[in-house]
């Protein structure tokens, strides 16, 4: 039996994603969604959220309510090693997306033997990006035909509950903030 894993940052999950997974299914006998915690980005889900998230959406998409989603908890490969993957799989959009993939593939390679199959995303979906439906949802701009039923209300709570976090420390700032008089505003 042959394991895949999708792995990602998943934050959040989208449509693209979801067709990459699909793809994936298509070629291995297990597919497993690994939700990674990225030390590079600030997530704006929780780790617990993604998982949810991705766990909900699989259950109600046709051919994927078996893909497994598990927490990678550190490098990929060891993640890949103890679940006995034989691939990674990741989709493209691009060719910054393969510029950006390659030397993890090779990597991952080099480190345990673990091979990477890049999947080109549909091209209907090519414009899809969690960074861009986050700023778009920032901005209050329509989501939730790039993201599956209910995560446009997810990650507009979650920035609103971000922005009203960072307005109140700003707050706090601002108020002990001293003058050019030496007093505590």
């Amino acid at each position: 039996m042959t394991i895949a894993v999708c792995p990602g940052s998943f934050d959040p999950l989208t449509l693209g994603h979801l067709d990459i997974v699909r793809r994936a299914r298509s070629l291995f006998d297990e597919v497993i969604l690994g939700v990674a915690r990225n030390s590079s980005k600030s997530a704006l889900l929780s780790v617990e959220q993604r998982v949810e998230i991705a766990r909900a959406a699989l259950a109600v998409s046709p051919g994927l309510e078996d893909v497994r989603v598990e927490i990678v908890p550190g490098l990929l490969v060891d993640f890949c090693r103890d679940v006995g993957a034989a691939a990674v799989v990741k989709g493209l959009r691009g060719g910054a997306d393969f510029d950006a993939e390659l030397p993890m593939a090779l990597m991952n390679r080099h480190l345990v033997g673990v091979e990477t199959v890049f999947v080109p995303g549909d091209p209907a979906l090519a414009h899809v990006a969690s960074s861009l439906v986050k700023d778009v949802a920032r901005f209050g701009g329509p989501v939730d035909d790039l993201v599956p039923a209910g995560v446009g209300d997810l990650v507009r709570q979650a920035l609103a509950d971000r922005a009203a976090g960072a307005s109140s420390a700003g707050e706090q700032t601002q108020q002990a903030t001293p003058t050019t008089e030496g007093t505590v505003r």
